[in-house]
């Protein structure tokens, strides 16, 4: 009886010329009028063609009909055709949106330079393919357009980023806070992640607004805030790195404390691993040399040239006339780290041209010619320039905590060297002392001063670094696991370290491979020394995106865009400051339909 019902419902061909109707997509539909019928059973097809279409097509013959059957089918095709293309067109538009929006975000653009944008589109249009206008025309970019696309495409980010948090193994934070435009307190939270398969994500997790008090309480607060609506374990979190103000790491009262509290009332095993940013500490190490009467005598010249628009013409001009290698001297700018180091080695290339220059203007120069304030200048562009060469390596998204410490373990070795050569008056990496030694008399150099700066130097960095040095062996598990000391290794740990160093195809991918892709490589039999390595792997050495972050916001949030509201201030820099993860364009298309927005209308 099924076998029977079964087959009275499926469509024959002889129905096609018969009643004009053909089967698509599981349904018999008239070829004459479009319309479905719900059950394929010969009567309900009969039932429609003689009371709708009998009358018109009665007296046509089999062939006829079957000539007309075929004409109607490919109409039918070419409607469905149409209506694709025309589906397919809707959503290239509004993929196209999204990619303008996404670009307007990365560049700091307003938003409503997605008319500006439109109109250059539509003009080349005009002239490269006129027949595509139509299609340019589709593409939405109002302001409150690209508006709205920016929130989604921040939106699914973060939803990429909570997905992929369910596979973290570990996870750290670095954490800092700077003013925007409108002098509100902006708090920049950044995650760095590591999986099961120790594939790290570095990504924004949250950028809050505090328009109150930034306490260290406040602070925890919206921090604890980002990691709770993420949904992430506290007991996976296993470092902690702020700039070091007062808010973050201050006594009882600090953000470190408070998140070291808020990890014991979820009992949480691991102990947390706190850092102050190196590249900050590094900065901090400089003001060992105190050397800042040579600076300040530096940048009175640099504003005495630069401040007044008459004195800067003529100083280029001045220049030019001369024939100098340089067009300008910069300015200082104490917040900009290397701005420090440039400022100096311009101010010394130029010594002699600055001195004439100020001289035609009835300036004093006396100080600038002095042979002790030129030494005392040499040694700074020296030093200033290596400190900044330092700051270079340290700088740059996705570094690895062991090489950052490499770094710095390097420079503290190199100012050991340059000291000794330096008491045997030997600045061979000195350059600017090397030029300045050559013009005065080697007695009148002092060698032994600088000697003993580049002693104080060495051990403010030692003071400085020395969280890090603590944390040594834990490095080296990282670095380079074959080398380790096993018995001075954890115990947890120091059995698959000699399972790992006993094993001859592990040492050759290390060396194949290297230090920051080898543990990837280390077998699931060994979960305590994977564990280590996704740990050390998490760490974050500096807040230099929080940094990067807070240069895109100030280009982002200018003196004319100050209205700007928190939440497309916090969708554009997710957007702009996304590396790990790209936003889902199909996916977010897929959800919208085309909305045409015109030349002459801003939103």
């Amino acid at each position: 009886m099924a076998k029977r019902k079964a087959e009275n419902r499926s469509f024959l061909d002889k129905w096609e010329a018969e009643y004009l109707f053909t089967y698509v997509k599981d349904k018999p539909v008239c070829l004459v009028c479009g319309v479905n019928v719900a059950v394929s059973k010969e009567y309900n097809i009969r039932r429609h063609y003689e009371t709708k279409h009998h009358d018109k097509y009665k007296d046509l013959d089999m062939t006829q009909r079957s000539q007309k059957v075929e004409e109607m089918k490919r109409s039918l095709v070419s409607q469905q055709n149409m209506f694709k293309k025309a589906t397919s067109q809707s959503e290239a538009a509004v993929k196209a949106s999204y990619i303008v929006a996404a670009e307007i975000a990365k560049s700091a653009r307003p938003f409503n330079e997605g008319e500006f944008v439109k109109k250059c589109m539509m003009k080349v249009c005009d002239l490269v393919c006129p027949e595509k206008k139509q299609a340019f025309s589709n593409v939405s970019l109002s302001r409150n357009t690209v508006a709205d696309r920016t929130c989604d495409l921040a939106t699914n980010l973060y939803d990429q980023l909570m997905e992929k948090g369910k596979d973290f193994v570990a996870f750290s934070l670095a954490v800092d806070e700077s003013c925007d435009a409108s002098d509100t307190a902006q708090l920049s939270v950044f995650i760095r992640g590591v999986d099961s398969n120790l594939c790290v994500t570095e990504e924004l997790l949250g950028f809050k607004s505090m328009h109150g008090t930034t306490t260290g309480k406040e602070i925890f607060e919206e921090v604890s805030k980002c990691v709770t609506e993420i949904k992430l374990p506290w007991d996976k979190l296993v470092g902690l790195t702020t700039d070091g103000a007062p808010a973050m790491c201050g006594k009882k009262s600090g953000l470190v404390d408070m998140v070291r509290e808020k990890m014991r009332e979820e009992n949480c095993a691991g102990e947390l691993t706190v850092y102050h940013c190196i590249i900050h500490q590094e900065s901090l190490c400089a003001k060992a040399l105190k050397m800042e009467h040579v600076m300040t005598t530096v940048t009175q010249v640099v504003n005495f040239i630069r401040a007044k628009g008459l004195n800067h013409r003529q100083f280029k001009f001045f220049l030019e006339e001369c024939g100098s290698e340089y067009a300008d001297v910069p300015y200082h700018t104490e917040v900009r780290w290397l701005s420090r180091g440039k400022v100096l080695n311009r101010c010394f290339e130029l010594r002699e041209e600055i001195c004439k220059f100020l001289e035609t203007k009835g300036k004093d120069t006396a100080e600038l010619r002095e042979q002790k304030f030129l030494c005392e200048l040499a040694f700074l562009c020296d030093i200033s320039s290596h400190l900044d060469a330092l700051n270079l390596q340290l700088q740059g998204r996705g570094r690895i905590i062991t090489d950052m410490y490499a770094a710095v373990r390097a420079f503290k070795t190199k100012l050991c060297l340059w000291e000794n050569q330096m008491l045997q008056g030997n600045p061979c990496h000195f350059p600017c002392c090397q030029t300045i030694k050559a013009q005065i008399s080697t007695a009148v150099f002092p060698c032994a001063q600088f000697a003993e700066k580049l002693s104080v130097l060495a051990a403010e960095f030692s003071r400085r670094f020395a969280d890090f040095d603590v944390q040594k062996c834990r490095f080296e598990l990282l670095s380079n696991p074959f080398a380790v000391d096993v018995e001075n290794a954890p115990t947890n740990i120091q059995m698959e370290l000699i399972e790992l160093q006993c094993n001859d195809t592990l040492k050759s991918k290390y060396d194949a491979v290297g230090a920051a892709q080898f543990p990837r490589f280390i077998p699931d039999t060994m979960p305590q020394l994977r564990t280590q390595a996704a740990q050390m792997l998490s760490m974050f050495g500096s807040t230099y995106l929080c940094e990067q972050l807070f240069s895109s916001m100030k280009m982002t949030k200018t003196t004319h865009r100050r209205r700007l509201t928190d939440e497309h201030l916090r969708s554009i820099l997710r957007i702009s400051s996304a590396q790990s993860l790209s936003p889902d364009i199909d996916e977010l298309a897929s959800k919208k339909r085309c909305q045409v927005s015109g030349l002459g209308t801003s939103d």
